[in-house]
């Protein structure tokens, strides 16, 4: 399953309602703007008054601890929101927002995106559903740091990658646009010289198979028994 499929409603186009004229049309009322790979979209402290659509590219929301160690909370791609909590009230950024690639974003105010909200009721929905799974996430995330070593973690963090944002080929797992090890010592909490290590044992073990572009999961059952994935959780 793809991990698009996490915000996919069917009776809403969301690219339709965020995007609704080509990039680069003046018509639109909507501000839509390319970010070059490394250009930050906003920092922490910005004001918080505008929700952000992925036309295009990956994002890479997260943020900087008081020793100065970065902490990705999250790496959002195609047809993902964020920026969302400026609907809860959020006043200033507590995080950054970072383009991983070229990446096209179409840029919501909170006027507008209070209107299409009345106008489509199920964009409530929505925007519930991305509240909710991302509280989720960081919970369980939360909980594997507090009880799970850096190798679990590690595993762990692969597998739900290929769950979320998987394509199945034949009885294998395979996920575009694979991370790099820092990126994945970010998510993880652990260092860029564990995330090696542990890659190239699953590797060895012919549990994966990677490179900078992809990463195929050849068996997800044992990739779950090696993260200690209860059989009710995977």
């Amino acid at each position: 399953m793809s991990g698009q499929s996490l915000w996919y409603l069917e009776n809403i186009d969301l690219t339709g309602l965020f995007c609704p004229k080509k990039f680069g049309q003046a018509q639109s009322r909507l501000a839509h703007r390319q970010f070059e790979k490394g250009e930050y979209i906003y920092l922490p402290e910005a004001h918080s008054d505008k929700i952000y659509f992925i036309f295009e590219g990956r994002v890479k929301v997260g943020t900087i601890n008081d020793e100065g160690k970065e902490i990705t909370k999250a790496i959002l791609g195609k047809g993902e929101v964020f920026g969302e909590l400026s609907l809860a009230g959020e006043k200033q950024r507590r995080d950054f927002a970072q383009a991983m690639e070229p990446t096209i974003i179409c840029i919501i105010g909170l006027r507008e995106m209070r209107a299409l909200m009345r106008a489509h009721s199920g964009l409530n929905l929505f925007i519930m559903r991305v509240l909710g799974s991302r509280m989720i996430e960081l919970e369980q995330r939360l909980e594997s740091l507090v009880f799970k070593d850096s190798r679990s973690r590690i595993i762990e963090f692969l597998y739900n990658l290929a769950r979320t944002r998987g394509q199945r080929v034949g009885y294998e797992m395979l996920v575009r646009k694979f991370l790099t090890h820092q990126d994945i010592a970010n998510m993880t909490a652990t260092s860029r010289q564990t995330v090696t290590t542990v890659l190239n044992e699953l590797r060895h073990k012919n549990l994966i198979t990677f490179n900078r572009k992809r990463l195929l999961v050849r068996d997800m059952d044992a990739l779950a028994r090696e993260a200690g994935i209860r059989k009710t959780q995977a």
